[in-house]
This record gives structure tokens, sequence and C-alpha cells, in this order.
């Protein structure tokens, strides 16, 4: 199993807290991927940059596909960039391929809300791998899941039930974790200046 389908686990397990929401979800599982490519050395970092390898393609169909996207011109693209172009509604490829794959069970149309009562996870080894890997409080995984707003706030210690914010001493992993708590909260940050807007919107059209 790879890092990603071990956080959309955790995402659907539905114990760690509250429901995912897709956009951050998928902002964390980009940053997985990258993660999972600095692992087997099909990226390095420069800087925030991700500078593109040439180990043996990855067995995991989805990180063979995040591998075959990487931009391969300098100056590259930072991890940033990564993230917001390959994020895009990346919870619902992950999503497909666990149904396609026979991991989920469909028990409404809505797919998507990743809740209980719409699929459920089947009993499977990738499940078992992935809960022991978040009952030992693997310190990525945990990273991740938190800066997905599954406790709340990104990396908010005090939140309940929350693990303590793990500590990294990969810098490159850092690098990436810190990516994409910046852009989840970017992302909370424009949804919050629309909701204003659109209310701003309604006041004036009540006030005709």
């Amino acid at each position: 199993m790879t890092t990603p389908r071990d956080l959309l686990i955790v995402a659907m397990d539905g114990e760690s807290g509250r429901p995912a929401d897709r956009g951050s979800l998928s902002l964390a599982l980009a940053g997985a991927e990258v993660i999972d490519l600095l692992g087997v050395r099909a990226v390095a970092l420069d800087g925030d940059r991700v500078v593109p390898g040439d180990p043996p393609s990855p067995d995991d169909p989805l990180l063979r596909a995040a591998a075959s996207s990487l931009v391969r011109q300098e100056p590259y693209e930072s991890v940033e960039e990564w993230l917001w172009r390959r994020g895009r509604d990346l919870s619902s490829a992950y999503l497909t391929a666990f149904e396609t794959e026979g991991q989920l069970t469909r028990q409404r149309r809505r797919l998507m809300s990743f809740r209980a009562s719409d699929v459920a996870l089947v009993d499977s080894p990738a499940r078992r791998g992935a809960v022991d890997r978040w009952e030992s409080h693997e310190p990525v995984l945990v990273a991740l899941a938190t800066a997905a707003g599954l406790y709340g706030e990104p990396f908010d210690e005090a939140a309940e039930g929350s693990p303590d914010t793990p500590d990294i001493a990969d810098d490159a992993v850092a690098t990436v974790l810190a990516a994409v708590n910046d852009a989840v909260m970017e992302l909370e940050a424009v949804r919050q200046r629309r909701s204003i807007e659109d209310a701003a919107f309604d006041n004036v059209w009540r006030g005709l």
C-alpha cells in the first residue's frame, strides 16, 4: 500500500473524528504522492521545486500516474504548484480506484460524501495495514491526516482527540507537509471569502 491509499482509508474509516472535506483531502493526497515518490527516489526537492528522477516505475498505478505527470523541464514546478495541479479531484480518482478494485461497497448513489451510510470499506489486508500504521501514530500519516482537517484545523494540537503534531526529521518531507498545510488553509480562506461575498450579494438583493 501507499501513503495516499492509507490516508484515504483513514479518512473513510470514520474513527478520525469528522468527515473528510474532499478539497482538503485531495491536496493531502497529492502531498502524500510526493512523499512516496521521494521515498523511492522518483523525485527530489531542490528547495521547494519537485525535480524528477529516473528510478523504476512505481508498482501502484495511481502513483505511477503521478510520476508520469511530473513536470520535467526546468525550472520544474514548486510543491505548491504540484498540489493544486495534481490535487484537483484527486480524491475522486482514488475513490474510483478503490471501487474498481473491490475495496468499497456502495450503499447509496452519492459516492463522494465519505459518510458510512453512502460507502463502506471492505475488510482487507490493505485496510488492516492502514489501521495498523494509523494506530502506531506513524508521523507522516498523522501529519497528513491532521493537515486534511480530520481533527479540526490543520495542525491543531489542542483539538480534542488529536494526536500530538509529529516531529518530521526529513527536511524534504517536512517541506511537503508544510506546503500541504498552507494549501489547505489557502483553500479555506478562499471559501470563506466567497461565502462573505455571496452573503453581501444576497444582502444587496434583499435591500432592493
